[in-house]
């Protein structure tokens, strides 16, 4: 790190260079500084006290480094910071206290890791936070008290990762969220309560899980969906009924599940037809089974003959 810094500069970009420890008070020499950007080093280690003193900063981008551990209260006196990126380091695990001190941040960005769990009360400190990425880790468990204390968020992503289950009450304290991104994990089975006190959510993504069936009671707690993506499980039918309490969906996909095309999915089928949300593409809900009506497309099926046996 340079030694001399100009003592009126208020943003430094050291991305890219072969950086690979920060020292304490690293910014004593910026006292005005706002973003610091060491995006893209080799930076394996930071001093318990590198920010010391910073307390104007807003943004902290860390992204692409060696990084697999944060010192505690290593952004403690940042009460400005608005931006952190943690992106793509070598971080297996978040240590509650981590956070301690930012109460204004609102992005949070730690994708691309190997963190395997989320512990109880990890997030609490930050509770003004709007945006959490978590996409591309290896998070298998999460706590039913993981995201306590985010009463604010309105999007948080958990693309990619290894999710079998979600607890109960999890989501109870996102009371704010519009967005949810579940895809591509191993959930196989949705509980009528997984997503409690979302009454705020807009948009859910569940692609490329394993779930056969979704409670008739799924989406009571998510009356403001607009829209749906659950294409690429192993749905055979979803209730009619459930999704009639969605009257505001206006986009719905439901491509690649095996749908089995007898008795019971006339519920289903009616209320495909009288829905007005766009089903993305249409033409490739077709049937799985029985044999008879293999292959065909959802919508030409004549609800008069589907029979079981």
């Amino acid at each position: 790190m340079p030694t001399k810094l100009p003592e009126d500069s208020w943003v430094l970009r050291m991305g890219q260079n072969l950086l690979q420890t920060l020292p304490a008070k690293l910014l004593q020499g910026m006292p005005h500084a706002e973003s610091v950007n060491f995006e893209h080093n080799a930076i394996r280690s930071i001093h318990p006290q590198a920010f010391s003193g910073a307390s104007q900063l807003i943004l902290v981008n860390l992204h692409g480094n060696q990084l697999t551990r944060l010192p505690r209260k290593a952004f403690q006196g940042l009460s400005r910071l608005r931006f952190l990126m943690l992106g793509q380091n070598h971080f297996s695990s978040i240590q509650p206290g981590t956070f301690t001190g930012l109460h204004k941040l609102s992005d949070f960005d730690m994708p691309l890791n190997d963190i395997t769990s989320l512990p109880p009360n990890a997030f609490q400190a930050l509770t003004a936070l709007r945006i959490m990425d978590l996409a591309f880790n290896k998070i298998q468990k999460i706590s039913s008290k993981s995201f306590t204390g985010l009463g604010q968020l309105q999007f948080l992503n958990l693309d990619h990762n290894r999710i079998k289950d979600i607890p109960l009450g999890a989501f109870k304290p996102l009371s704010s969220l519009e967005m949810l991104v579940l895809d591509n994990n191993l959930l196989s089975t949705i509980n009528a309560v997984s997503f409690e006190g979302l009454g705020n959510l807009q948009e859910l993504y569940m692609r490329n899980n394993g779930f056969g069936k979704l409670p008739k009671d799924i989406f009571k707690h998510t009356p403001k969906l607009t829209q749906l993506a659950l294409s690429g499980n192993k749905l055979k039918t979803i209730d009619g009924a459930s999704l009639l309490q969605l009257t505001g969906l206006r986009e719905v996909f439901l491509h690649d599940n095996p749908w089995s095309c007898d008795c019971r999915i006339k519920p289903f089928l009616r209320w495909l037809a009288q829905s007005k949300a766009d089903f993305s593409p249409f033409g490739t809900l077709r049937c799985a089974s029985p044999p008879r009506n293999k292959g065909r497309i959802l919508s030409s099926l004549n609800l008069a003959q589907l029979k079981c046996k």
